[in-house]
C-alpha cells in the first residue's frame, strides 16, 4: 500500500487522541487540495508496518483515523486497517470524498465515524472541482445516513472564488447528517496556484452563514485558523 505518512492528533476525531494514517492516491484534482503531493502516490509500506505503528501507539490513542488522498482507492488495505483497529477496541474514522458509494458500503461495518467532504451542491461538482460526481456523493451520503451505527459528518471547505453563500445554503438543503462543518479555506499548499492569492474567508462571515443554515441542519460548526472549532 502507499501512504503519505502518519501523525498523532487531538483534533481529527473530536474528543479523542488518534493515530492518523494518510493513504495516498486520489481520482480527483480539487483546485484547493492541500495534500496534492500524495495524489499520484506515496511511500510504499506493508500492512504489517501499519499494524506495528497502531500497536506501538495503542496505549495512548483512542482511535485510528484514515485520511488521504482518497483512502477508498486502496479499499482492501483500508478494510484491513479498520478491522485491525476494531480488534484492538479502538474507535475508527474515515475521511472521504465519497467518490465510491459501493466501497462505502464495504467499510461501513468497521466505522464509528465517517466524514464526507461535500465540495459543492450536487449539481455544481463539475463546475467547482472539474469532476461530475454529485450523484455519487449524494448516494454515499444516503448510505451513511441510513446506518445508525455510524456518526456522519459532512463538511465543506468554503473557497471564496469557487463557492458563494447561496451554494452553502443549497448544500444545507440537500444533505442529511449528524454534523455539518464549514471549513475556512487557507491559501497555503493548494493544487491550483491561482488560489494562492485568494484570501481566507472572514470567520465572522462564516459564523453568520452557519447561524443562517443551523435551523435546516440542526448541528453546525465552523473551523477556522483564528478560532479553531466553534459549534454554532
Amino acid at each position: 500500500m502507499e501512504i503519505g505518512g502518519t501523525i498523532i492528533s487531538s483534533v481529527e476525531y473530536h474528543g479523542k487522541i488518534s493515530l492518523v494514517v494518510f493513504m495516498a492516491k486520489c481520482p480527483l484534482k480539487c483546485p484547493y487540495c492541500h495534500n496534492s503531493e500524495i495524489l499520484e502516490g506515496g511511500t510504499e509500506v506493508s500492512l504489517s508496518e501499519i499494524f506495528k505503528i497502531i500497536d506501538d501507539s495503542s496505549e495512548y490513542i483512542d482511535a485510528v483515523v484514515v485520511s488521504g488522498g482518497e483512502p477508498l482507492v486502496q479499499i482492501d488495505d483500508l478494510v484491513s486497517i479498520l478491522k485491525y483497529s476494531k480488534k484492538l477496541n479502538l474507535k475508527t474514522k474515515l475521511d472521504t470524498s465519497a467518490y465510491y458509494p459501493d466501497r462505502i458500503k464495504k467499510v461501513i461495518p468497521y466505522l464509528d465515524y465517517l466524514a464526507i467532504d461535500i465540495k459543492a451542491p450536487y449539481n455544481k461538482y463539475q463546475e467547482i472541482i472539474g469532476s461530475d460526481i454529485g450523484e455519487k456523493v449524494e448516494e454515499s451520503v444516503k448510505i451513511a445516513h441510513n446506518n445508525p451505527n455510524v456518526f456522519l459528518e459532512c463538511r465543506t471547505t468554503f473557497v471564496p472564488n469557487l463557492l458563494n453563500f447561496k451554494d452553502i445554503e443549497q448544500i444545507s438543503r440537500e444533505i442529511e447528517c449528524d454534523l455539518y462543518t464549514i471549513q475556512q479555506f487557507r491559501n497555503t499548499s493548494v493544487l491550483d496556484e491561482s488560489l494562492e492569492n485568494v484570501e481566507s474567508p472572514n470567520p465572522n462571515e462564516l459564523r453568520k452563514l452557519a447561524k443562517k443554515i443551523k435551523p435546516v441542519l440542526g448541528k453546525v460548526k465552523i473551523k477556522t485558523s483564528e478560532f479553531g472549532e466553534e459549534y454554532i
